[in-house]
């Protein structure tokens, strides 16, 4: 005698789930021999081992990590890379810094609230660079900003020193170059990658980069051929085999290993070098 059948409606999720649950739990356990035991720690290892070689070549410094050092009063700094002269400024509102002329090219990227630069307003997701032999008036704020800045002497007392007497001189130097968080224009760069370019100086160049949610970036390089830095702005991505949150940064040198970068919630990173475009 032929059963009676019951076609599934794909639409009907608890019965669905139901069927599944049942299916799995008449599964009966299956025990590796002792060969395949042997075989899957060995592929083990072997993956712990080469992920700790790639790892170890990175340098990560957490958001709740890392010194904080007192600039002056409602002013601190935090140094993430001493070679590049990267850092995190955290300015209380109402503090402020003196005006100050660049001998480098100096980056910013507004991570929270907003800052004044001599006449100019910076706001949350704001990109500025200051060019080589600008001038920058008094930067203050009055709600409180966090900024991340690439290029700056702190801890060289000797430049800071340079850098605010040379303020005096006369002429305001290259002109500030400002793109805001709502300016610029996105390309693709890959399935569910976008990119938006900020600064390029012939060798390396700066960009934000979102990738969307389930999305994996990889690329057929092997090798890094220049110093790359990564700054996350939001969601979480991993970085190869480490997660990264909003406010971490990674530095990988020259030479290391390409890692692919894999987000299941989506993505916003500042990234900084010659890039895997």
């Amino acid at each position: 005698m032929m059963k009676k059948r019951y076609p599934l409606d794909p639409e009907d999720l608890a019965l669905t789930q139901k069927i599944e649950t049942a299916l799995l739990e008449a599964l009966e356990p299956m025990q590796p021999s002792t060969q395949q035991r042997s075989t899957i720690r060995a592929q083990l290892f072997q993956r712990i081992h080469a992920s700790t070689t790639t790892e170890s070549q990175r340098i990560t410094v957490r958001s709740k990590h890392g010194h904080w050092r007192k600039i002056r009063s409602g002013v601190r700094a935090k140094l993430l890379d001493k070679n590049n002269r990267a850092f995190l400024l955290d300015i209380e509102p109402g503090a402020s810094l003196p005006m100050h002329r660049h001998h480098a090219d100096e980056e910013c990227v507004v991570l929270r609230g907003s800052a004044s630069l001599g006449m100019l307003t910076v706001n949350a997701g704001d990109y500025h660079l200051a060019r080589s032999g600008s001038r920058h008036g008094q930067i203050s704020s009055q709600t409180g900003a966090l900024l991340y800045l690439r290029g700056i002497p702190v801890g060289h007392s000797t430049e800071v020193a340079r850098d605010l007497l040379t303020a005096f001189l006369p002429g305001e130097g290259d002109e500030l170059i400002t793109i805001r968080a709502q300016e610029g224009q996105w390309f693709d760069l890959a399935p569910g990658v976008t990119s938006k370019p900020l600064y390029d100086d012939g060798h390396t160049c700066s960009s934000l980069v979102h990738i969307s949610a389930d999305t994996c970036w990889t690329t057929q390089q092997q090798l890094l051929s220049h110093d790359e830095e990564c700054l996350l702005l939001e969601g979480d991505a991993f970085f190869g085999d480490t997660l990264l949150c909003p406010g971490d940064w990674q530095f990988a040198p020259t030479g290391s290993e390409y890692s692919p970068i894999t987000t299941d919630t989506g993505v916003l990173f500042f990234m900084r070098g010659a890039t895997r475009y």
